[in-house]
């Protein structure tokens, strides 16, 4: 399954790390949810689940897992060989 993730929440402070909670559109079938953070990581990471975020302009960049070396896994957008700050840029609840 692939989904688009649609807008996040942060606790704590701004940055990627503190990306608390997910919700998400599946473009499959039109259905809708949120997650935590660490339910994402988890889905993507044993699941084989993907996830992206598309901009008003329709271009797509995938969700990709960050292993910092301390501290909890976390969410990050990868685009053109780099990753990116598209996860940051969705609106907020």
């Amino acid at each position: 399954m692939t989904i688009r993730i649609t807008a996040i929440r942060l606790s704590g402070g701004q940055g990627h790390e503190h990306i608390s909670r997910l919700w998400w559109t599946n473009p499959a079938d039109g259905s809708t949810s949120d997650n935590t953070r660490a339910e994402i990581v988890a889905w993507i990471e044993d699941k084989n689940g993907k996830a992206y975020v598309e901009d008003a302009r329709s271009n797509r960049a995938d969700v990709g897992v960050v292993t910092p070396a301390h501290g909890s896994k976390y969410l990050r957008t990868y685009a053109d060989s780099k990753w990116t700050d598209n996860l940051l840029a969705l609106p907020q609840k």
